[in-house]
């Protein structure tokens, strides 16, 4: 398990609330990024065994990562999912749409936590909540770790609703990351509506 020893640093500081945020999807050619913030309070216990097997998404099943997400859903004291298309990520760049999805993230709670940690080297900018930015916060920071899980469940859903709509491209199965499967299809079908056309691979088909 990931222990809580970020969170309780934070929180002998006098803070009572702390939100752990990540995303999923900034790599992939196709469909959005999505962010989650996962929030506790001080009085945060690690009572459920199976909070024991939180880590970095990664790092876990498509099987666990769902029953993960139940789990978190159940227990924190709130969860906040917020998500940017592909024209979004085209018209704004890929981190700055991560950014923006943060943000949505955090204005979807009902009560703004008073401190955020964050995956990565960057604090979200133009953001009145304090914060620090972890490098490897997802394998880290239980809170991080949890958000982590619930964006790539949200994400996979997501995905997995347009291979309904686009099922030649088969992202049930590669979820829009450049794989050989998703290169072919791409290369055999051309950019589909969902593609991000300033993606490099997607940008050279385009001119083709």
């Amino acid at each position: 398990m990931i222990a809580l020893t970020k969170e309780k640093e934070i929180f002998k500081k006098g803070y009572l609330s702390l939100g752990g945020i990540d995303e999923a999807g900034r790599g992939p050619l196709a469909g959005p990024v999505v962010a989650a913030c996962v929030v506790i309070d001080s009085k945060f216990k690690v009572n459920n065994e199976k909070f024991y097997k939180i880590n970095d998404s990664k790092k876990l099943t498509a099987k666990k990562r769902e029953e993960l997400y139940e789990i978190i859903i159940n227990n924190a004291s709130e969860v906040g999912v917020g998500v940017c298309d592909h024209k979004t990520i085209d018209r704004i760049n890929i981190l700055q749409a991560t950014f923006l999805a943060m943000k949505k993230a955090i204005s979807t709670l009902k009560k703004r936590p008073e401190f955020l940690v964050l995956d990565g080297s960057f604090q979200i900018p133009n953001l009145s909540l304090e914060q620090e930015a972890i490098i490897k916060g997802d394998e880290l920071v239980f809170t991080i770790a949890a958000a982590s899980i619930i964006a790539k469940v949200e994400r996979d859903r997501i995905m997995e609703a347009l291979h309904n709509d686009f099922p030649q491209y088969s992202f049930d199965k590669h979820k829009g990351y450049g794989t050989k499967l998703h290169m072919e299809n791409l290369k055999k079908y051309g950019p589909s509506p969902v593609h991000r056309v300033s993606f490099k691979p997607v940008k050279i088909l385009l001119r083709a």
